[in-house]
Formats: C-alpha cells, structure tokens, sequence
C-alpha cells in the first residue's frame, strides 16, 4: 500500500501562473480587464474559433447559449444522462424540456441512433457531451440537426484539447461551452468560455454575461476610455476575472503538453488492465480524432465481484488511492428521477454505465510510479472481493 494518498486529481499550477496572478493583484485589474481579453484572444487562436467568450464558468456558458438561442418554455433539447447536472439544469432553468437520449455502451458518447428516436415536433436543439474528452460523432449530429433545423450545442465541459477529423472542438459549426475548474485540462480556478462562429450570438452572450453593458465596458475605467455606459439588455454577472484568466494564460501555453501525459498514463492503464477480467477499460471512437483524456472512467463489472462499486472505491481509499465518480447518471438523482420520470429501461446503457463507473487518478504531475500504485491497488482490491 501507497504510504501517500494519491488524490484523484491535481491542478499542475507553476511559478509562471503564480507570477502572472500576482502581477494582476499589483496592477489592479484583478476584475475583468486585459488579461481576460488576452487569454480570450489566445483561445480563439488554439481551438480555431473567430468567436469567444469567457465566463465565470461552463454552467453560465450552458445557460447564456440556451437565453441567446431563445430556447424556453415548451421546447425540448436532447442530451445524454450520462453528464454532470449542469448540462440538464441549465436546460430547465432555461424552462426548456431537457430530453435523455441512451448512450454508446462502449465509448459512454451520447448514441446518435438514439437521437434520431427521441427527435418531435418541439425539439428544439441537440446538447452533445464530449464524455472525458472524447468527440461524439458530431457529422451524424451535424446532419441531423440540419435535417429538423435544430441547433448543436456543444458541452465541452471535458473536450480543451479533443480533436474530431482534424479539427479542435469549439471550431465547428455549432456552439461549444469549454470548462477550467481545476480538475480540468487546464485551469483558472473556476472558469469557463463559450466558442462559435456566430458574430451575432457571441454579441448577445457577451451582453448577456455582464449586465447587458455595453461592449467592452471595462475599458471605461482606463485613460482611453469614458465611465458611461448603457444598459442594452437585462444580464447577468457571469464575467471572468483577471485574476482566473492570469492562470489560463500560462495553462493553455501548456495543453498539448498536459494531453500527452494524460495519454501516456491513460496508455498504460488500458495495457495494464486488458488482462483484468473484472474491468472494461474506456472503448475509442471509431472516428479520427484525439482524445484529451479529462478522465479515464473504466467500468468495475461488479457482476464477478462480491462488492458494489461504491464499496469498491472504499476499499481503494483504503490503499490510498483517491477516485472520483463521474458520472451517476442524472435521472438517477431524486430531484431528475422524480421530475424525468425515465421508464425503467428506457435508458439501460446509462443504467448500467453508472451503477460500475469510477474515475482513476489521472493528472499530469503523476508519475508512473503512482500510475503503477493505481493498477496494483485495483487488483489487489479484486483478488480480495471476487465471487
């Protein structure tokens, strides 16, 4: 056993973010102001988008995009249960009708066959989930969407990095909600950015994240600036600070170079647990692309074992390794259980996905030797507990 814990996830924050954060507090832009304009700029570039918007996170981005699609009361958008709450709460804060459609058994992707299925005459846009940072199959999406005049919003809550056919996420034709909370691919603490290639609605979502002010507001503070302004439109307080964008600065410089590492480790799992009967390790899209690997999510067949999953994660914390659950499905919490109301069956993928899922440590700063720790623990926790 590990004399250490290992945590499940460790932000990789270094002398050049501490830096940059510490020259924002000296300048006194530590609010919304250059640096956010510069890590935006900077993002635009890396993923290909004419458009971006940065935010105070991925659930403002999801809420402003559904407000800015005019998406409401009686309209019905389809995504997967098998996300974090934010994608299916911002749909009904929206007062639109969130709609689960199954996912692939194998790479836990939103099935597409599935949507076709789940597609009526109210069904206003489609919400793909990039699940751990591998793309969905977003052609088929495209035509679909197209086919019923739907929008595509993307959550790319997981998916800094993740290319489809040789194009990053947040480059498509679509619009593509990005998320920096630390145990993401990179951080600025909390954070988010939402990527089009809609002039019009990146106007209306920068309007929306702060206030409804007139553009570039925060300027009226500087020598070149005027301290009025005008209200266009009832918003909201959703901006990102200089402070959160000083550290996305320096961690996007570094990207390619966390997803290496990530795949690397990600790599040795999948060799290191194909001999494990008693686990399914992550499936790749059959499509080109590139994985970010946010998460490496196996499934624990606890049909061989004498232990459910939950127990399992216990008896890994006992070895000193940290989990995390991503995801319970979300119609199987009360609140979706109850208001959803899924027939038992309707979604049995996701139902089997999430009564097995965990999430392994996986973080740059990890060494193989801590990769190693992980693989030794989880056997040893199945030899202890099979049937």
């Amino acid at each position: 056993m590990r004399s250490e814990f290992l945590p499940f996830s460790i932000p990789t924050i270094e002398d050049d973010e501490i830096n940059e954060v510490v020259d924002s507090l000296r300048s006194g832009w530590i609010t919304t102001g250059p640096k956010v304009k510069r890590f935006e700029e900077d993002f635009k570039a890396y993923v290909g988008a004419p458009y971006a918007v940065p935010l105070s996170s991925a659930t403002a981005g999801l809420h402003l995009v559904m407000l800015a699609l005019g998406l409401g009361p009686g309209d019905e958008v389809i995504t997967t249960p098998m996300t974090f709450a934010a994608t299916v709460s911002m749909i009904v804060r929206a007062g639109a009708i969130p709609v689960l459609a199954d996912i692939d058994p194998d790479t836990l992707n939103i099935d597409v066959e599935k949507i076709r299925l789940k597609i009526t005459e109210r069904t206003k846009a489609i919400m793909p989930v990039h699940f751990a940072g591998q793309p969905c199959d977003m052609d088929a999406i495209f035509a679909m969407a197209n086919k019923f005049d739907l929008r595509v919003i993307e959550d790319a809550a997981h998916a800094v990095g993740t290319e489809y056919k040789g194009k990053r996420i947040g480059s498509l034709d679509s619009l593509s909600v990005f998320s920096f909370h630390p145990i993401k691919n990179i951080t600025t603490g909390e954070g988010g950015m939402v990527c089009t290639r809609d002039e019009a609605l990146a106007e209306e979502i920068s309007l929306l994240k702060f206030h409804g002010m007139s553009k570039e507001a925060w300027k009226r503070y500087e020598s070149s600036g005027t301290p009025n302004y005008d209200i266009l439109l009832p918003g909201f307080k959703y901006n990102m600070m200089d402070i959160q964008a000083a550290l996305g600065i320096h961690q996007l410089a570094k990207l390619d170079t966390f997803i290496s590492r990530r795949t690397e480790i990600a790599r040795f799992y999948n060799t290191a647990f194909s001999e494990v009967d008693e686990i399914k390790t992550p499936e790749p899209v059959q499509w080109d692309h590139r994985h970010a690997w946010h998460l490496y999510t196996p499934l624990v067949l606890v049909e061989k074992l004498s232990i459910n999953r939950d127990r399992f994660m216990e008896e890994l914390k006992k070895e000193n390794i940290g989990t995390g659950l991503h995801f319970k499905a979300v119609h199987h919490h009360p609140y979706y259980k109850n208001s959803l109301a899924i027939p038992p069956g309707e979604l049995a993928n996701a139902d089997y996905a999430s009564d097995r899922i965990l999430s392994l440590p996986l973080f740059p700063r990890m060494t193989m030797d801590d990769a190693l720790d992980v693989v030794d623990a989880v056997k040893k926790v199945i030899a202890g507990n099979r049937k």
